[in-house]
């Protein structure tokens, strides 16, 4: 069987069994939000990578986003980050063929393929892209010959099929403008009437792993399905702004270029949903942001505070963190390992402890009194990241969308924060972090203290 060909019976196979995924991990799931995690602590629930053909736990991500697509019977409106599975782009494609308005938004790094850069560009790649270009081309190189033919790159290559597909795809420079500071919106809309959103890119490492190391299954991400009108247009409504109309004049619209909209809520039987979109002006006050709309939320706290977050570097939100901490509220927190060791980490304030940038801390640092010893780094797979923005607030409420916890998605970036408030959506965040949280290095690790050592004896304190 050709490959290609092996590659779509599989991923069919998948997408028609993933609504087994809520008998396989035991918790039912909502009727209008459910959750999926590309991670699983059992083998209960396991799918084959359909790329590497590697069995491994976890929901296939690809497989419902691709399930979803396959529904969609008038529009699909996808803006993320970045896009390079070939199977998805062809499930595009082929509703853009059949007829179905199909537009596609991304950030101006990753709307040109690297099959597309010319030897002189490609050696003026950082060492993350080139990483990825390298990784690319071992996908499309069907017949492993050190070569792409035209044909491995029409049927491999993401963005070359949507582009020969005819799919409209857009970025943000569409504005006029060098960009946003990052286009970092990760949601589809199907026919305005359902959401999927979550943390995940549409990428082999943001949901299965890199492609040339098998050691890798894919950062920890989780997707959400949400089926409700409302929500969906109004995703809809901050893609239009994006994306523009040039036939009623509106010009396209990426960053602090967009109006700012206050949070929205909707409510029905057992759930209410709020949803902002960044970035926010810095002439507003911070209360008004994203991340005071995160910030808000934790502060509403009573019993408990789990989190779960890729990058934590705004000090306003660890202060929020400290005074529920001094109120008795119980906090717990598991960091990626490749970020929560910066400088400027807020999991170093929960530690209390400081680590200097040329021997000095971090303007504004505030480092607790009273550190926590139930906050540290999860475990992963050398090569994956742990990638959610994810947070569970007395076991009901969940933060969760595109937005890291910094300064910059709160001021620059082209985000969206997802407050969801519902026991039975909840409770599969809960068991996520306490996955990760089993198996974590919590406190004071060795490479913390190691750290510390070696800025004792440089700085002198």
């Amino acid at each position: 069987m050709h490959r290609l060909t092996r590659l779509f019976y599989c991923c069919l196979l998948l997408a028609s069994c993933s609504k087994d995924t809520d008998r396989a991990n035991n918790l039912p799931q909502d009727e209008f939000i459910q959750a999926y995690f590309n991670h699983r602590a059992t083998q209960e629930q396991t799918y084959i990578d359909p790329y590497r053909q590697i069995e491994r736990p976890g929901d296939n991500l690809e497989a419902i986003i691709i399930e979803e697509i396959a529904t969609a019977q008038s529009s699909i409106e996808l803006a993320v980050y970045e896009l390079n599975l070939p199977l998805v782009a062809q499930a595009l494609a082929g509703k853009h063929r059949d007829g179905v308005e199909v537009k596609v938004i991304l950030d101006n790094d990753y709307s040109q393929s690297f099959t597309e850069l010319s030897s002189a560009e490609i050696s003026q790649l950082n060492q993350r892209d080139r990483q990825k270009y390298e990784q690319l081309w071992q996908l499309i190189d069907l017949n492993q010959d050190q070569q792409l033919s035209s044909t491995e790159v029409a049927q491999q290559d993401a963005l070359t099929i949507l582009k020969q597909a005819g799919v409209s795809l857009i970025d943000d420079t569409a504005d006029g403008s060098k960009g946003s500071g990052l286009m970092h919106h990760k949601f589809m809309v199907i026919d305005h009437e359902k959401v999927i959103a979550g943390s995940n890119n549409y990428t082999l490492s943001d949901i299965h792993g890199d492609f040339n190391n098998p050691e890798t299954q894919g950062n920890v991400n989780h997707l959400l399905r949400i089926n409700n009108a409302q929500v969906a247009n109004l995703f809809s409504e901050e893609f239009n702004y994006m994306w523009g109309n040039s036939n009623a004049g509106i010009e396209s619209r990426f960053g602090v270029a967009k109006s700012w909209r206050s949070p929205q809520s909707f409510n029905w039987q057992n759930t209410q949903i709020t949803i902002q979109f960044s970035p926010t002006s810095q002439q507003q006050n911070w209360s008004f942001s994203t991340n005071g709309l995160i910030g808000e939320t934790i502060d509403s706290a009573t019993k408990s505070i789990d989190l779960a977050l890729f990058v934590f570097s705004e000090q306003e939100l660890a202060d929020i963190l400290q005074e529920k901490h001094e109120q008795g509220v119980e906090i717990k927190g598991i960091f990626d390992p490749g970020f929560a060791y910066r400088y400027y980490s807020e999991m170093l304030d929960m530690l209390g402890i400081s680590l200097y940038l040329h021997c000095q801390p971090e303007v504004n640092n505030n480092p607790w009194l009273q550190r926590l010893d139930t906050v540290g780094t999860a475990l992963v797979s050398s090569g994956d990241k742990l990638h959610h923005k994810v947070a569970v607030i007395d076991d009901k409420i969940i933060i969760s969308g595109s937005q890291n916890w910094s300064e910059a998605a709160n001021y620059q970036n082209d985000e969206a924060v997802i407050i969801i408030t519902n026991s039975k959506v909840a409770q599969h965040f809960v068991q996520e972090v306490q996955r990760l949280y089993s198996s974590a290095i919590l406190g004071l690790s060795t490479k913390l203290n190691s750290k510390l050592e070696q800025q004792q004896q440089k700085c002198g304190s």
